[in-house]
């Protein structure tokens, strides 16, 4: 009888000399590429736009940048604030300082207002009406690398104590002193570079941490820890190489979080993949005198659903590059990608160190069969003890839900179906400062313009018209709108005089919900007004841009993402599933189940955030993510133990078939589940808001997989469909 590919490969990749030449070629190949291509973290960070080109926030932008070209560059906004109001030394210290960058000019300075040349009471009249801030720019060429404006910033704070005699960006904001804060797009683009820096290495470190302590944890072994780690430690270092040189090449845009999440994920699911084989090899060890045997038959047993769960997962993360939003794009082939090379990494480097250890491996708990017990007992004089009963918790629960099927399913279903409609209350917001820290300067220079100034003036909406020849002067118009505080007289453009520019403040945050929901509005009466002048507003004759009209789009972006995405990863993994049970009712039902289970996840994980978290809202990206990763990721559990039922319905009866698949599959999922949650969850420790909300989502979500949808929903629906479940498989006629 010819035996399994699987069983081949095993014997193939981890046999008496294959074994070595294995583990040795992926040092070499992880040495030769870590050598000659750069490390993905190195490539500097993508900071263009994540919206298509032809969304009117981006057709503004492109307009303005055309017929209203500016060579001021980067703005560097600086917030001074003074609770008590800023003096006129306090203004004088501010001249000082610009004088001196007038006369020495930072690295990439392109210009700076001539506040030095000025007299000192020329800055009031742009001193806020309370008299306590007033915000100064210093622009920087486009080109300017985030690494010199952060230099820039620091010769910046020694020039200003110079200057002042004091240093007003490292005060406490409670104090009554001055106060200075770096904000605006140079100030937001250190400190997003400053927050994954930090993010990376804290994250790589306390990821391997607690995955070390839970695998001593669960297994008790320091050599069984730490193997999986140096599995996922070579095909990372394979990975980064290979994505820096991707991204270095221009084949991909380097995202820090992308990054940063996609070490969680390569060390957590690439720690499960790892547990379902060692899981196996342990097994067959208790019945295998030879180590090499039973790693073949490990491998045949186990191998399919490894592969079987890495194919959904890469196939579910790949379907992010259908994605017009930049961000979820970007990420696309560094989840993918990692996980196709980690699951490579499981079927060659494990089977070989597992060759390599044997059952030292599982020091000090070796397994051995019943022949070596028995003997190892004669040497040493003692009496043969019978072992235990295997996942005696777990063959309970495995009793218990083939007893009461219709109990399980309606109990789960009640706490799941409820979860799922808190997800329906869930806010969302847009903006990229929500995801910083309060306490970080750029936030804190936004704060101090929102409390001091107009909330428009943080954001100005901009109208750009084409009036097609007529006369048009939409200034009275605008100014009367309830939404609008102020707005200025039309700039028309030097070279097209039928386009004109106006720039509006509103009345409302521009950064808040309530001012995404004016723009539309705004966008009717612009063409009320226009035609009343006499432009025809049916073609394209205005556009509407700034921040407000760019959260706008990235909504609509975004939901189209969600509308398109969604389905076709759902429609793949069925696929897959079908395929690989040949069964239409298991795959309907597995399906169903992790998606039951995602919004569940996203109710649960809304409550947590809003009630310990103090979450006001959740970043509008979070949904998304969050699917990608719960569906792929949950339908890995379900595969392994499904696996497991299907291989014990050839020789069992339904029921029994059912109740040792959770058995045997019972420890080693909650084992991964915890060790995956547990990965995601390290995010919430981070300084970034929307990791931390989609740690604690996708931790949530893991582990409603872990206890409640793998060892109870699925088995439980599989008993009451009985022999239907395998239709129209061989084994449904048996």
């Amino acid at each position: 009888m010819s035996k399994h590919p699987l069983e081949k490969w095993g014997n193939l990749v981890g046999n008496k000399r294959s074994r070595w030449v294995t583990l040795i070629l992926w040092i070499l190949i992880v040495g030769v590429l870590s050598m000659t291509l750069p490390q993905i973290n190195s490539v500097e960070n993508f900071s263009g736009s994540d919206l298509p080109e032809d969304v009117m926030s981006e057709r503004a932008a492109s307009i303005i940048e055309e017929q209203f070209p500016s060579d001021a560059g980067l703005p560097l906004l600086i917030v001074w604030y003074k609770e008590a109001g800023l003096e006129l030394e306090d203004l004088q210290g501010i001249q000082t300082l610009y004088k001196e960058l007038g006369e020495n000019p930072l690295d990439g300075q392109s210009m700076i207002p001539p506040f030095g040349e000025l007299p000192t009471e020329a800055l009031l009249g742009s001193v806020s009406e309370n008299g306590s801030s007033i915000v100064t720019p210093v622009f920087f060429d486009e080109t300017t690398d985030t690494e010199v404006i952060k230099e820039n910033l620091a010769k910046i704070s020694e020039m200003t104590e110079e200057a002042l005699g004091e240093n007003p960006y490292s005060t406490n904001l409670e104090e009554d002193v001055l106060h200075a804060r770096f904000s605006g797009p140079a100030g937001i683009s250190v400190d997003a570079t400053d927050l994954f820096m930090q993010a990376d290495v804290k994250l790589l470190i306390a990821t391997v941490i607690l995955i070390l302590v839970l695998l001593i944890v669960i297994y008790r072994s320091p050599i069984l820890a730490i193997t999986p780690l140096i599995v996922v430690g070579i095909a990372y270092g394979a990975i980064s190489p290979l994505l820096g040189w991707f991204a270095d090449n221009g084949w991909i845009d380097k995202d820090a979080q992308a990054v940063s999440i996609m070490t969680v994920l390569l060390f957590g699911a690439g720690t499960d993949y790892c547990l379902f084989l060692i899981t196996r090899y342990r097994e067959k060890l208790l019945e295998e005198e030879n180590k090499f045997i039973a790693l073949s038959q490990a491998m045949k047993e186990s191998g399919g659903a490894i592969l079987m769960s890495a194919l959904t997962v890469f196939i579910g993360l790949a379907t992010l590059g259908l994605a017009n939003f930049g961000a979820f794009e970007r990420f696309a082939v560094p989840f993918s990608f990692a996980i196709f090379i980690m699951g490579i990494a499981a079927l060659t480097i494990l089977p070989a160190i597992l060759a390599i250890m044997g059952r030292v491996a599982f020091f000090p708990f070796v397994p051995r069969t019943e022949d070596m017990e028995r003997k190892r007992a004669q040497e040493k004089n003692k009496p043969y003890k019978e072992p235990k009963p295997k996942h005696p918790v777990m063959t309970k629960i495995g009793e218990f839900v083939t007893d009461k099927p219709w109990l399980v399913i309606i109990v789960t279903m009640v706490v799941l179906g409820g979860l799922a409609l808190t997800s329906t209350q869930i806010k969302y917001n847009y903006d990229l400062l929500s995801s910083f820290p309060e306490d970080m300067p750029s936030r804190e220079g936004f704060t101090i313009i929102a409390e001091n100034f107009s909330p428009g003036e943080l954001a100005p909406v901009q109208i750009i018209v084409d009036t097609k020849g007529e006369e048009v002067n939409l200034t009275k118009q605008i100014d009367s709108l309830f939404y609008i505080d102020v707005v200025s007289e039309p700039i028309v453009s030097g070279k097209d005089s039928n386009i004109q520019l106006y720039e509006a403040d509103l009345n409302v945050n521009p950064y808040a919900n309530e001012a995404m929901d004016v723009i539309p509005t705004l966008k009717a009466d612009i063409e009320t007004m226009l035609s009343g002048a006499g432009v025809d507003a049916a073609d394209e004759s205005y556009w509407i841009g700034g921040e407000t009209s760019s959260q706008v789009d990235k909504k609509m972006v975004q939901e189209r993402d969600e509308s398109v995405i969604q389905p076709v990863m759902v429609v793949i993994i069925a696929i897959l599933l079908l395929v690989y049970l040949r069964s239409v009712p298991a795959t309907i039902y597995l399906v169903g189940t992790v998606l039951i289970s995602f919004f569940a996840a996203l109710g649960l994980g809304w409550l947590v955030l809003t009630t310990f978290f103090g979450a006001e809202s959740i970043a509008s990206a979070l949904p998304l993510y969050s699917f990608v990763f719960l569906i792929a990721l949950g339908e890995d559990y379900n595969i392994f133990m499904i696996s497991e039922v299907w291989n014990n319905r050839k020789t069992q009866g339904l029921k029994e078939a059912v109740k040792n698949g959770v058995a045997q599959t019972g420890s080693v999922i909650t084992s991964a589940g915890l060790i995956l949650a547990g990965t995601f969850a390290v995010l919430a420790t981070l300084p970034i808001q929307l990791l931390v909300q989609f740690g604690v989502i996708t931790a949530i979500g893991v582990l409603i997989d872990t206890f409640i949808v793998r060892p109870l929903l699925v088995p439980a629906i599989t008993v009451v469909l009985g022999r239907y479940a395998f239709w129209p498989g061989k084994l449904w006629k048996k």
